[in-house]
């Protein structure tokens, strides 16, 4: 049975994960600006657009901020724990659960941005046209954490800032979402 449950419960890590996903892209797409005449923009706008315009209405934009992308993202990062605690027929204490859902949701972008970052550097290295939807898209949203450091870190034409940063972004996942996680598990499994 407990293959089974494995089995489950990547599907629906996976279901939720998707989901996430589009509302942290939308959500950074539109911090950083990105071009909104991108074929992914306009996929990432699509689709999320009807789940967050009425909460836009409710919860309006700080500064270039999606507040309600990314209130909906910890909504759905929370329900995703929730069922994933009760198909192993846990009931996780409340407050445990959104300090969870809040150290994953942080994990997650903190991973999401690792992963952008490596492909886009992987990219940029090689001969890939720099108008790909892709490539343009990863960039205008990695811009705003390598811009401090870029071209103070160069060593011949080697640009060593997507490096720096993401040392930092794992220095984060180590030093802040680890604890959180940990504290939120313990949180929600004691009370």
């Amino acid at each position: 049975m407990s293959y089974l449950l494995n089995a489950i419960s990547l599907l629906i890590e996976l279901a939720f994960d998707a989901v996430i996903t589009l509302l942290i892209v939308r959500l950074l797409a539109e911090a950083s600006r990105a071009d909104f005449n991108n074929p992914l923009s306009q996929f990432v706008y699509r689709y999320t657009n009807p789940v967050l315009a009425p909460v836009r209405r409710v919860l309006p934009n700080w500064r270039r901020i999606n507040l309600a992308a990314l209130l909906l993202a910890w909504l759905v990062m929370l329900l995703k724990r929730l069922v994933l605690f009760l198909l192993i027929g846990v009931m996780p204490h409340a407050l445990g659960l959104v300090v969870l859902a809040f150290a994953e949701l942080l994990d997650f972008l903190l991973l999401f941005y690792l992963v952008l970052i490596f492909a886009w550097s992987l990219m940029s290295m090689l001969a890939v046209d720099r108008r790909q939807p892709v490539l343009r898209l990863a960039g205008s949203i990695v811009e705003p954490l390598l811009r401090p450091l870029r071209g103070k870190l160069t060593v011949g034409n080697i640009d060593f800032s997507p490096t720096v940063v993401m040392v930092g972004l794992l220095l984060a996942r180590i030093l802040i979402a680890a604890p959180l996680l940990d504290l939120g598990t313990r949180l929600a499994l004691t009370g």
